[in-house]
C-alpha cells in the first residue's frame, strides 16, 4: 500500500475541518483552485481573492468533476442536495488549510528540494536548475512564476512519485518567504541577486536582503545555500556568514563556481565552467549566470558533469521572459514583459545593445511597487537606454516619461512618449521596418504582450 496516500479523514486532522458531508476513506490524490482546467478526482479549493471569491464555483467544480470541496464559506443547501454523492470539508481559512495539506505532503518525502529566490532571475534560473537535475531526478518545479503563499503550496501538493523538488520563492514584504520556506522545508537555498524589486515596499536593498534570508529558517540542518558572489550585498554577507554550509558562484568574484573564456553572441553564450566547457543557448549575461548556478546545484547534489552541461545547453525558457520572435519584414522582436524591475531592466537593454540591428527600439513601460525609488530608477533606466545605444525610445505610462526625461537629457533625440498602449501601438505599426530589433519591456499589469499581438 502506498504510504504517501491522503484520505479525507487525515485532511480533516491537518486541516482541523469539519466534513459537511461525504466519504472519510476517500484518497485525494490532486487539488485544484480553477474550475476552467479542473480534472475529474480533483479536490477543488474554494479560494477567496482580492477578485474573485472561488467559493462562488464550487457547483461549477463539482459538474466539472471534482470529486470534493475544501471552503471557508457557507455552502448553499442547493449544491448539498445536488451533489450528495461529493466531499465537502468546511475550514476557517482555505489558504492556511492548503498550507498545512502541503507541509505535511511535503514531510513525506525525503528528497532534495532547491529554493529559489532573489531579486530578479528566480523563475530562470529555477528553470534551468530543474533542467539539469532532470538529467537524474524526476523534477516537479515551480510552474511559471506560481511563487506565493498560495502558489508554493499548490505545487507541493503536486507531489506524487518524484524524486526531486525546484520551487521558486516571492516576496513584496517581510515574512512571506518565512512561511514559504517552513513550508517547504527546502534541502538547498538559492539566492540569484538583491536588487531593487519591491524596495517600495521595505525601505532600503539591505532590507531586501533580510527578506530574502528569512528563506534559510527552513532549511534543513544539513542544507546548503548557493549565492551569487558578484552581487555586493550576498558578496558581504557571506563573507561574514559562519552557521550555514554556503557555496557560492560568479564570475569576478573568487568563487566556488566560476565562468570564464566567456564568448557571447546574439543568442548564446559559450564559456567555461571551473575548467569544463559549457554553453547556454540564450543570450545575455544573465544566463551565464543561471548557467553558473544550475551547474553548481547539480555538482552539489552529484550530478555526473556530461549530464549538468547537457541540462543547461537545451535550456528553453518559460513564456515572455526574454521570447525572441521574428515578425513581418523581418523584424525581431524581444518579449520580456513578464516582469520589470531596474535590474532587469538594465539586463535586457544589455543584450539589445549587443545584438546586431540596423535600429534598436526600446519600447519600455513603467516598473511598479518602487515607492520613494520611482523617478530615481526610472531616471537610471534612461541612463541604460543611452549607454547601450538604442536608436528609438517609446515610453507608455506615467513613470516611464522619467525614463524619457533622462535619456533627452543625456542627448537621446529619437524619443516618443505614450500614456497608453493603444496610442504606442498605431505608431509602432506605422515606425518599424525591415531589420529592426525591438525590446518590449514592463511590468506585467501594463499588459505589453498586447503590443506584440497586435503588430504582428
Amino acid at each position: 500500500m502506498d504510504n504517501k496516500i491522503i484520505t479525507v479523514n487525515k485532511i480533516l486532522e491537518i486541516c482541523n475541518g469539519k466534513l459537511l458531508m461525504g466519504n472519510k476513506e476517500l484518497v485525494i490524490n490532486s487539488y485544484s483552485k480553477d474550475t476552467r482546467n479542473i480534472n475529474c478526482g480533483d479536490m477543488y479549493l474554494g479560494i477567496k481573492g482580492e477578485r474573485v471569491n472561488g467559493n462562488d464555483y464550487i457547483e461549477s467544480a463539482f459538474e466539472n468533476g471534482a470529486v470534493g470541496c475544501i471552503t471557508d464559506d457557507e455552502i448553499d443547501e442547493k449544491i448539498l442536495n445536488k451533489f450528495k454523492n461529493k466531499v465537502i470539508i468546511k475550514v476557517n481559512d482555505t489558504v492556511k488549510a492548503i498550507q498545512e495539506l502541503a507541509k505535511y505532503k511535503r514531510s513525506m518525502y525525503d528528497i532534495p528540494v532547491i529554493a529559489v529566490t532573489g531579486s530578479v532571475g528566480k523563475t530562470s534560473t529555477k528553470d534551468i536548475i530543474a533542467n539539469v537535475l532532470a538529467q537524474k531526478y524526476n523534477v516537479l518545479k515551480t510552474e511559471g512564476n506560481l511563487n506565493n503563499h498560495i502558489g508554493l503550496p499548490l505545487t507541493l501538493l503536486k507531489l506524487k512519485d518524484h524524486t526531486a523538488v525546484v520551487v521558486e520563492m516571492g516576496m513584496n514584504h517581510f515574512g512571506e518567504i518565512s512561511v514559504l520556506t517552513n513550508i517547504a522545508k527546502p534541502t538547498g537555498c538559492v539566492i540569484t541577486n538583491i536588487g531593487t524589486s519591491h524596495i517600495g515596499n521595505l525601505g532600503s536593498r539591505e532590507n531586501i536582503l533580510k527578506a530574502k534570508l528569512e528563506i534559510l529558517e527552513g532549511l534543513s540542518k544539513d542544507g546548503f545555500i548557493l549565492i551569487n558572489n558578484d552581487n555586493d550585498l550576498l558578496n558581504d554577507w557571506a563573507i561574514k556568514e559562519n552557521d550555514n554550509k554556503i557555496y557560492t558562484y560568479g564570475i569576478q568574484n573568487e568563487s566556488t563556481y566560476m565562468a570564464t573564456n566567456i564568448i557571447q553572441s546574439q543568442d548564446s553564450s559559450k564559456f567555461k565552467i571551473n575548467d569544463i566547457k559549457a554553453s547556454v543557448p540564450i543570450g545575455g549575461i544573465h544566463f551565464i549566470y543561471n548557467a553558473i548556478c544550475a551547474f553548481a546545484v547539480g555538482d552539489i547534489l552529484g550530478i555526473k558533469t556530461d549530464k549538468i552541461i547537457k541540462g543547461i545547453s537545451e535550456f528553453k525558457l518559460t513564456a515572455k521572459r526574454m521570447d525572441i520572435e521574428i515578425i513581418k519584414d523581418n523584424v525581431k522582436v524581444i518579449n520580456d514583459s513578464y516582469n520589470a524591475s531596474y535590474d532587469s531592466m538594465k539586463a535586457a537593454l544589455e543584450v539589445m545593445g549587443k545584438t546586431k540591428a540596423n535600429r534598436k527600439i526600446a519600447v519600455l513601460g513603467n516598473m511598479l511597487e518602487l515607492g520613494d525609488y520611482t523617478k530615481q530608477l526610472h531616471e537610471k533606466v534612461g541612463e541604460e537606454v543611452v549607454k547601450n545605444k538604442m536608436d528609438i525610445l517609446i515610453t507608455i505610462g506615467e513613470y516611464a516619461e522619467d525614463i524619457a526625461n533622462r535619456a533627452e537629457q543625456l542627448g537621446m533625440k529619437n524619443i516618443f512618449r505614450f500614456e497608453n498602449i493603444n496610442d504606442a501601438i498605431e505608431l509602432i505599426k506605422s515606425y518599424i521596418k525591415n531589420g529592426d530589433l525591438l525590446l518590449l519591456k514592463a511590468s506585467n499589469s501594463m499588459n505589453f504582450s498586447k503590443i506584440l499581438e497586435k503588430i504582428k
